[in-house]
Protein backbone atom coordinates (compact mmCIF):
# COMPACT_ATOMS: atom_id res chain seq x y z
CA UNK A 1 0.00 0.00 0.00
CA UNK A 2 2.68 2.71 0.83
CA UNK A 3 4.32 1.65 -2.82
CA UNK A 4 1.43 1.96 -4.34
CA UNK A 5 -0.45 5.18 -2.57
CA UNK A 6 3.41 6.97 -3.62
CA UNK A 7 2.81 6.58 -7.57
CA UNK A 8 0.58 9.21 -9.63
CA UNK A 9 -0.99 5.95 -11.34
CA UNK A 10 -2.76 5.28 -7.54
CA UNK A 11 -3.05 9.35 -7.20
CA UNK A 12 -5.52 9.16 -10.49
CA UNK A 13 -7.48 6.18 -9.51
CA UNK A 14 -8.03 7.90 -6.10
CA UNK A 15 -8.98 11.56 -7.04
CA UNK A 16 -11.02 10.62 -10.36
CA UNK A 17 -11.43 13.62 -12.92
CA UNK A 18 -9.19 16.55 -12.46
CA UNK A 19 -9.82 19.92 -14.04
CA UNK A 20 -6.50 20.57 -15.31
CA UNK A 21 -7.25 24.76 -15.85
CA UNK A 22 -7.34 25.21 -12.06
CA UNK A 23 -5.65 24.42 -8.99
CA UNK A 24 -8.15 23.91 -6.14
CA UNK A 25 -7.35 22.30 -2.93
CA UNK A 26 -9.42 18.76 -2.90
CA UNK A 27 -12.55 20.10 -0.51
CA UNK A 28 -12.66 16.47 1.39
CA UNK A 29 -9.34 17.49 2.86
CA UNK A 30 -9.69 17.43 6.61
CA UNK A 31 -9.29 21.17 8.56
CA UNK A 32 -6.19 20.63 10.82
CA UNK A 33 -7.26 21.30 14.45
CA UNK A 34 -4.96 22.36 17.23
CA UNK A 35 -3.98 19.71 20.17
CA UNK A 36 -2.93 20.05 23.65
CA UNK A 37 0.55 19.56 24.22
CA UNK A 38 2.60 20.07 21.49
CA UNK A 39 6.14 22.17 21.75
CA UNK A 40 9.71 21.17 21.40
CA UNK A 41 12.46 21.53 18.09
CA UNK A 42 11.39 19.88 15.08
CA UNK A 43 14.59 19.67 12.76
CA UNK A 44 14.18 19.43 8.77
CA UNK A 45 17.05 18.79 6.43
CA UNK A 46 17.10 17.54 3.02
CA UNK A 47 15.76 19.20 -0.03
CA UNK A 48 16.09 22.54 -1.60
CA UNK A 49 12.84 21.97 -3.96
CA UNK A 50 10.64 22.30 -1.08
CA UNK A 51 12.59 24.35 1.03
CA UNK A 52 10.13 27.18 0.97
CA UNK A 53 7.19 25.13 1.06
CA UNK A 54 8.92 23.41 4.13
CA UNK A 55 9.45 27.22 5.75
CA UNK A 56 5.52 28.49 4.49
CA UNK A 57 4.26 25.40 6.95
CA UNK A 58 6.83 25.88 9.83
CA UNK A 59 5.80 29.75 10.05
CA UNK A 60 2.28 28.96 9.56
CA UNK A 61 2.62 25.94 12.63
CA UNK A 62 4.35 28.41 15.07
CA UNK A 63 1.38 30.44 14.81
CA UNK A 64 -0.75 27.34 16.10
CA UNK A 65 2.35 26.16 18.48
CA UNK A 66 4.32 29.27 19.73
CA UNK A 67 6.19 27.07 21.78
CA UNK A 68 7.49 25.00 19.12
CA UNK A 69 10.54 25.80 16.98
CA UNK A 70 10.90 24.65 13.62
CA UNK A 71 14.64 24.43 12.05
CA UNK A 72 14.59 23.88 7.87
CA UNK A 73 17.80 23.17 6.22
CA UNK A 74 17.80 22.84 2.71
CA UNK A 75 20.54 21.58 0.84
CA UNK A 76 20.03 18.90 -1.24
CA UNK A 77 17.83 15.16 -1.11
CA UNK A 78 21.05 13.78 -0.75
CA UNK A 79 21.69 15.02 2.90
CA UNK A 80 18.50 13.62 3.97
CA UNK A 81 19.12 9.89 4.63
CA UNK A 82 22.26 10.97 6.65
CA UNK A 83 20.41 13.51 9.09
CA UNK A 84 17.35 10.86 9.61
CA UNK A 85 19.92 7.98 10.73
CA UNK A 86 22.48 10.26 12.43
CA UNK A 87 19.39 11.49 14.46
CA UNK A 88 19.91 15.02 13.87
CA UNK A 89 16.41 15.39 11.88
CA UNK A 90 13.21 14.04 11.91
CA UNK A 91 12.04 15.07 8.73
CA UNK A 92 14.06 14.35 5.46
CA UNK A 93 12.09 15.95 2.97
CA UNK A 94 12.86 14.67 -0.72
CA UNK A 95 12.17 15.21 -4.02
CA UNK A 96 13.22 12.13 -5.54
CA UNK A 97 12.47 8.54 -3.67
CA UNK A 98 15.12 7.24 -1.45
CA UNK A 99 17.84 4.98 -3.31
CA UNK A 100 18.28 1.62 -2.15
CA UNK A 101 21.72 1.59 -0.78
CA UNK A 102 20.35 5.18 1.06
CA UNK A 103 17.50 2.69 2.25
CA UNK A 104 20.05 -0.04 3.01
CA UNK A 105 22.23 1.82 5.20
CA UNK A 106 18.89 3.20 7.37
CA UNK A 107 17.48 -0.41 7.53
CA UNK A 108 21.09 -1.72 9.05
CA UNK A 109 21.34 1.17 11.26
CA UNK A 110 17.35 0.67 12.74
CA UNK A 111 16.78 -2.77 11.96
CA UNK A 112 13.30 -1.16 9.11
CA UNK A 113 12.85 1.07 6.46
CA UNK A 114 12.16 4.84 6.52
CA UNK A 115 8.81 6.14 5.89
CA UNK A 116 7.94 7.85 3.32
CA UNK A 117 4.81 10.34 3.34
CA UNK A 118 3.74 12.34 0.10
CA UNK A 119 3.16 15.48 0.70
CA UNK A 120 2.55 17.35 -2.89
CA UNK A 121 2.33 16.86 -6.70
CA UNK A 122 5.61 18.76 -8.95
CA UNK A 123 5.80 18.82 -12.40
CA UNK A 124 9.16 19.37 -12.80
CA UNK A 125 9.37 22.07 -15.19
CA UNK A 126 12.11 22.40 -17.98
CA UNK A 127 12.31 26.76 -18.43
CA UNK A 128 13.41 28.90 -20.78
CA UNK A 129 13.87 32.48 -21.23
CA UNK A 130 10.19 33.79 -21.67
CA UNK A 131 11.11 35.28 -25.11
CA UNK A 132 12.52 32.25 -26.20
CA UNK A 133 10.29 31.20 -29.00
CA UNK A 134 10.36 27.51 -28.98
CA UNK A 135 7.06 26.09 -28.31
CA UNK A 136 7.88 23.25 -26.74
CA UNK A 137 10.15 19.95 -26.26
CA UNK A 138 10.14 16.10 -26.77
CA UNK A 139 11.97 13.63 -24.13
CA UNK A 140 14.46 13.23 -27.03
CA UNK A 141 14.98 17.17 -27.82
CA UNK A 142 15.46 17.33 -23.98
CA UNK A 143 18.06 14.47 -23.88
CA UNK A 144 19.78 16.06 -27.03
CA UNK A 145 20.13 19.15 -25.43
CA UNK A 146 21.60 18.33 -21.94
CA UNK A 147 23.06 14.59 -22.38
CA UNK A 148 25.96 13.39 -23.27
CA UNK A 149 24.64 9.88 -24.04
CA UNK A 150 21.73 9.89 -25.75
CA UNK A 151 20.01 6.99 -23.60
CA UNK A 152 16.88 8.31 -25.00
CA UNK A 153 18.06 8.60 -28.83
CA UNK A 154 18.78 12.16 -28.74
CA UNK A 155 21.95 13.43 -30.69
CA UNK A 156 23.98 16.52 -29.94
CA UNK A 157 22.21 19.70 -29.81
CA UNK A 158 24.30 22.64 -29.34
CA UNK A 159 22.70 25.40 -31.27
CA UNK A 160 18.95 26.66 -31.26
CA UNK A 161 18.81 25.71 -34.65
CA UNK A 162 18.99 22.46 -34.18
CA UNK A 163 15.22 22.19 -32.63
CA UNK A 164 14.25 24.27 -35.74
CA UNK A 165 14.55 27.73 -34.40
CA UNK A 166 14.73 30.52 -37.22
CA UNK A 167 16.29 34.26 -36.80
CA UNK A 168 18.20 35.55 -34.65
CA UNK A 169 18.06 32.34 -32.55
CA UNK A 170 19.31 29.78 -35.39
CA UNK A 171 22.54 30.11 -34.47
CA UNK A 172 22.83 31.08 -30.78
CA UNK A 173 24.33 28.48 -28.66
CA UNK A 174 22.20 26.52 -26.39
CA UNK A 175 22.91 27.72 -22.85
CA UNK A 176 22.21 25.08 -20.13
CA UNK A 177 21.33 25.49 -16.20
CA UNK A 178 20.89 22.64 -13.98
CA UNK A 179 21.55 21.85 -10.38
CA UNK A 180 24.22 19.84 -8.41
CA UNK A 181 24.54 16.10 -7.57
CA UNK A 182 23.11 16.47 -4.22
CA UNK A 183 19.93 17.45 -5.16
CA UNK A 184 17.07 14.98 -5.64
CA UNK A 185 15.56 17.35 -8.69
CA UNK A 186 19.42 16.63 -10.59
CA UNK A 187 18.66 12.70 -10.17
CA UNK A 188 15.27 12.74 -10.94
CA UNK A 189 16.12 14.61 -14.19
CA UNK A 190 19.11 12.46 -14.63
CA UNK A 191 16.80 9.41 -14.65
CA UNK A 192 13.86 10.76 -16.33
CA UNK A 193 14.48 13.11 -18.88
CA UNK A 194 18.41 11.44 -20.00
CA UNK A 195 17.45 8.02 -18.99
CA UNK A 196 19.86 7.19 -16.34
CA UNK A 197 22.63 8.49 -18.82
CA UNK A 198 25.24 11.83 -18.16
CA UNK A 199 24.76 15.31 -18.24
CA UNK A 200 26.64 17.58 -20.96
CA UNK A 201 29.83 19.04 -18.58
CA UNK A 202 28.38 22.17 -19.97
CA UNK A 203 25.73 22.39 -17.95
CA UNK A 204 26.01 25.03 -15.48
CA UNK A 205 25.15 23.64 -11.96
CA UNK A 206 23.79 25.77 -9.53
CA UNK A 207 23.44 25.52 -5.90
CA UNK A 208 19.64 26.07 -5.47
CA UNK A 209 16.65 26.15 -7.77
CA UNK A 210 16.11 29.50 -7.22
CA UNK A 211 19.67 30.34 -8.95
CA UNK A 212 18.74 27.62 -11.88
CA UNK A 213 15.31 30.20 -12.67
CA UNK A 214 17.37 33.65 -12.17
CA UNK A 215 19.99 32.19 -14.52
CA UNK A 216 17.06 31.38 -17.08
CA UNK A 217 15.32 34.29 -16.84
CA UNK A 218 19.04 36.70 -17.52
CA UNK A 219 19.86 34.63 -20.16
CA UNK A 220 18.08 34.72 -23.62
CA UNK A 221 19.87 31.36 -24.93
CA UNK A 222 18.88 29.44 -21.04
CA UNK A 223 17.13 26.45 -20.67
CA UNK A 224 17.37 24.53 -17.30
CA UNK A 225 14.89 22.47 -15.07
CA UNK A 226 13.56 23.26 -12.04
CA UNK A 227 10.62 22.31 -9.74
CA UNK A 228 7.26 24.50 -10.59
CA UNK A 229 6.91 25.97 -7.50
CA UNK A 230 10.15 28.44 -8.65
CA UNK A 231 8.55 29.49 -11.85
CA UNK A 232 8.88 33.49 -12.35
CA UNK A 233 7.91 36.56 -14.71
CA UNK A 234 11.09 36.04 -16.40
CA UNK A 235 10.83 32.38 -17.64
CA UNK A 236 8.18 30.37 -18.98
CA UNK A 237 7.39 26.34 -18.20
CA UNK A 238 7.73 24.36 -21.84
CA UNK A 239 5.17 21.79 -22.86
CA UNK A 240 6.58 18.60 -23.15
CA UNK A 241 5.77 15.27 -24.66
CA UNK A 242 6.83 11.73 -24.59
CA UNK A 243 6.96 10.85 -27.93
CA UNK A 244 6.89 14.50 -29.77
CA UNK A 245 3.15 13.82 -31.43
CA UNK A 246 1.60 16.13 -28.49
CA UNK A 247 3.09 18.44 -26.33
CA UNK A 248 1.61 18.92 -22.65
CA UNK A 249 1.43 21.95 -20.29
CA UNK A 250 2.42 21.26 -16.38
CA UNK A 251 -0.75 21.42 -15.08
CA UNK A 252 -2.16 19.76 -12.39
CA UNK A 253 -4.41 17.10 -14.47
CA UNK A 254 -1.74 15.98 -16.92
CA UNK A 255 0.64 15.33 -13.75
CA UNK A 256 -2.00 12.93 -12.99
CA UNK A 257 -2.75 11.05 -15.86
CA UNK A 258 0.67 10.78 -16.47
CA UNK A 259 0.57 13.05 -20.06
CA UNK A 260 2.72 15.21 -18.57
CA UNK A 261 6.49 12.97 -18.35
CA UNK A 262 8.08 15.36 -15.46
CA UNK A 263 5.80 14.45 -12.97
CA UNK A 264 6.69 13.83 -9.54
CA UNK A 265 5.41 13.13 -5.53
CA UNK A 266 7.46 15.34 -3.46
CA UNK A 267 8.39 13.51 0.11
CA UNK A 268 9.21 13.87 3.28
CA UNK A 269 10.45 10.92 4.84
CA UNK A 270 10.43 10.25 8.52
CA UNK A 271 11.88 7.19 11.24
CA UNK A 272 8.98 5.56 12.58
CA UNK A 273 9.63 2.09 14.19
CA UNK A 274 6.16 -0.49 12.85
CA UNK A 275 3.58 -0.71 15.48
CA UNK A 276 5.14 2.63 16.98
CA UNK A 277 3.29 5.98 16.88
CA UNK A 278 5.69 8.84 16.29
CA UNK A 279 6.37 11.41 18.46
CA UNK A 280 3.80 14.05 19.23
CA UNK A 281 5.17 16.99 16.89
CA UNK A 282 6.32 15.27 14.22
CA UNK A 283 3.69 13.50 13.51
CA UNK A 284 1.18 16.79 14.34
CA UNK A 285 3.33 18.97 11.98
CA UNK A 286 2.71 16.24 9.27
CA UNK A 287 -0.80 16.37 9.75
CA UNK A 288 -0.94 19.59 9.06
CA UNK A 289 1.15 19.78 6.01
CA UNK A 290 -1.23 17.14 4.49
CA UNK A 291 -4.66 19.27 5.74
CA UNK A 292 -7.03 21.55 4.46
CA UNK A 293 -4.75 24.63 5.21
CA UNK A 294 -1.35 22.81 4.74
CA UNK A 295 -2.21 22.01 1.44
CA UNK A 296 -3.20 25.07 0.82
CA UNK A 297 0.33 26.69 1.40
CA UNK A 298 1.50 23.89 -1.01
CA UNK A 299 -0.60 25.71 -3.86
CA UNK A 300 0.77 29.12 -2.62
CA UNK A 301 4.07 27.76 -3.31
CA UNK A 302 3.09 27.29 -6.75
CA UNK A 303 3.05 23.47 -6.38
CA UNK A 304 -0.18 20.80 -6.84
CA UNK A 305 -2.00 19.88 -3.82
CA UNK A 306 -2.67 16.15 -2.87
CA UNK A 307 -6.07 14.48 -3.45
CA UNK A 308 -7.69 13.96 -0.13
CA UNK A 309 -7.88 10.02 -0.25
CA UNK A 310 -4.22 10.19 -1.02
CA UNK A 311 -3.88 12.26 1.82
CA UNK A 312 -6.08 10.14 3.98
CA UNK A 313 -3.79 7.44 2.76
CA UNK A 314 -0.48 8.43 3.74
CA UNK A 315 -1.80 9.27 7.49
CA UNK A 316 -3.36 5.73 7.92
CA UNK A 317 0.04 4.52 6.82
CA UNK A 318 1.89 6.38 9.20
CA UNK A 319 -0.35 6.11 12.47
CA UNK A 320 -0.45 2.22 12.15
Amino acid sequence: MKKAIATLVTLLALVGVVNAESVKVDSGLKKYEVVPGVSGTLNSIGSDTLNNMMTLWAEAFKRLYPNVTVQIEGKGSSTAPPALIEGSSQLGPMSREMKSKEVDVFEKRFGYKPTKVGVAIDALAVFVHKDSPIKGMSLVDVDSAFSSTYKLGGKDAKVWGDFGLEGSFKDKPISLYGRNSASGTYGFFLKTALGKGSYKTTVKEQPGSAAVVNSIANDISGIGYSGIGYKTSGVRALPLSKSGKSYNEPTLGNCLNKSYPLARILNIYVNKKPGQKLNKLTIEFIKFALSKQGQEIVVKDGYYPLPAAAAKAFLSALEK
